[in-house]
């Protein structure tokens, strides 16, 4: 098989596998009572969201695996790249159980989540930096590539900048899943455009992975999109942005990453800015944070939200690949 023939069948395996156990895992979960709780300090209008299916990125988790087991795909970095997805998946899947069974909005505290996300994150960057794959990071619309300086005993800037890098991403993504089919829909758009910078790069399994994902994100949103007919909870997002960070992190495109993901930096950026500007003048910037809940209640339909913020991210991803090539 080519390796074109390759990228094209590992996003169509992990979408049309994504298709064919949608409604029988729905099913499941239905039957399980495997119920979303709504938080009260949401918008109103998603409380008769509550009770949809969620645990829904088991369904992206199974596709991708199916689609890169058809391909053949397991190189090293795919592996660790796949272990990243999976650990912080299961401390997504975790947090979504402690919900369901105890019937609460919350699950795992901030300070767990953090801890097992570091413990996951560091485990890979150790790796990362103890094999021969640079730690070099190519810098957008330039020649040039951040270097870390390396110490006898170590990398330690490398790591503190990696694990800024993965935790900061598994959390965006995790904040950007407020709507019906943003997060999903959103995650493929970027996989896609990380596909095409990795290819640039010459990292083709990492670039099947990627295309992978994207196949399995688009897949999910046939029953994610509005109205939602199950959710990815924790175990989708978490998942997700932990793929993304690794696939910049071993494919030395992490500072490509503010671009291509920037969606995900804006609804990041919007809860930052929330808090700071409550705690410090007692106003709001947004109506609420993250940034679709202020469209949100501003009268924008979540439909209108989905799709525009889909195309502010492939516009963004377009911005990315050209940073990429000039």
């Amino acid at each position: 098989m080519t390796e074109i023939a390759k990228l094209l069948f590992a996003a169509l395996t992990s979408f049309v596998t994504s298709l064919l156990i949608g409604p029988p895992t729905i099913k499941l979960l239905r039957r399980l009572k495997f119920g979303q709780s709504i938080r009260n300090d949401g918008p109103q209008t998603h409380l008769k969201k509550a009770g949809t299916p969620t645990m829904g990125g088991v369904m992206i988790l199974f596709s991708l695996v199916v689609s890169l087991g058809a391909v053949g795909t397991f190189s090293r970095e795919v592996l660790w790249v796949l272990f990243l997805t999976m650990g912080f998946g299961l401390i997504g899947l975790i947090d979504d159980l402690i919900i369901i069974v105890f019937k609460r909005s919350l699950g795992l505290k901030a300070r767990q989540k953090i801890f097992a996300q570091l413990v996951i994150a560091g485990i890979v960057i150790t790796v990362l930096i103890n094999s021969d794959i640079s730690t070099s990071q190519l810098i957008p619309f330039t020649d040039f590539k951040l270097a870390f300086p390396e110490f006898g005993w170590g990398n330690p800037l490398f790591f503190l900048f990696a694990l800024f890098v993965l935790l900061g991403g598994t959390n965006a993504v995790n904040l950007t899943d407020g709507l019906d089919g943003l997060a999903a829909g959103t995650m493929a758009v970027a996989s896609l455009a990380m596909a095409g910078l990795l290819l640039l790069q010459q990292q083709t399994d990492l670039a099947i992975f990627a295309l992978a994902l994207a196949g399995a994100c688009f897949g999910f949103t046939w029953f994610n999109g509005p109205p939602a007919q199950v959710f990815m909870g924790d175990t989708g997002s978490l998942a997700l942005g932990g793929a993304l960070g690794g696939m910049a992190l071993f494919g030395q495109l992490t500072l490509f990453l503010p671009i291509v993901g920037g969606v995900f930096v804006a609804e990041t950026l919007s809860v930052i800015i929330q808090v700071i500007s409550f705690k410090t003048t007692g106003k709001r910037v947004f109506k609420m944070s993250p940034l679709h809940h202020h469209f949100e209640l501003g009268g924008m339909m979540e439909p209108q939200i989905m799709l525009r913020f889909w195309m502010a991210g492939v516009v963004l991803g377009v911005l990315g690949i050209l940073g990429y090539l000039i």
